[in-house]
């Protein structure tokens, strides 16, 4: 096996590594009762700008796989009230809300900075991926669950606040984390000794 190849399978294992710690200890997870505010997009993206879309496609269905046993009661962390209840009638649906917005986030994240990244805002490509990945997730997940409850005929009205109220508060605020936290740590890898000769 080559030495880039090496590298890429070790910076994938210890990201994936990642995507479990923070999924599945409290670590990654803030539990708020009706839902759990969550960090675990940060590994995802840190994939996909540093490895490419294909890696970040792998972290997302990982990524997707450890908020599916959280939802199961198989974490560490309490699993979100709202997401049981979708369980409870409508597992397949379920299933798609956990895959589905994990999925999208190395897509928007990689298409967001090959954009930025070839244009006149170049310096803000990392920073601004890293924030749309981020929000990504919250708006396809939220809304994927607003959606899903209709189709399930369970009750909307005592959700819509709750969603919109995490949609605000936890989404702006993963993103910020995102958009702060994402940047150093991608330089730091492109730097160090395990990146070189990794081709995104």
């Amino acid at each position: 096996m080559k030495p880039n190849q090496n590298r890429r399978l070790a910076l994938t294992g210890l990201l994936v590594a990642f995507v479990f710690l923070l999924g599945l200890t409290p670590l990654g997870l803030i539990p708020l009762g009706f839902i759990n505010v969550t960090i675990l997009a940060v590994p995802v993206i840190i994939g996909t700008l540093t490895l490419g879309l294909g890696t970040g496609l792998l972290l997302g269905f990982f990524f997707g796989l450890v908020s599916l046993m959280s939802v199961l009661g198989l974490s560490m962390t309490p699993p979100s009230l709202l997401a049981g209840t979708l369980l409870g009638a409508s597992p397949v649906l379920a299933v798609i809300m956990c895959f589905a917005p994990r999925l999208l986030v190395p897509t928007f994240t990689h298409l967001t900075f090959r954009g930025l990244s070839a244009s006149r805002a170049k310096k803000l490509a990392l920073p601004v991926s890293a924030a749309v990945g981020s929000l990504t997730n919250t708006i396809f997940y939220l809304g994927m669950m607003y959606l899903f409850y209709r189709f399930s005929a369970l009750d909307t009205t005592t959700i819509v606040n709750l969603i919109l109220g995490t949609a605000v508060i936890a989404g702006l605020s993963e993103a910020a984390v995102a958009a702060l936290v994402s940047p150093p740590i991608y330089i730091a890898i492109q730097k160090s000794s395990l990146q070189k000769g990794i081709d995104a």
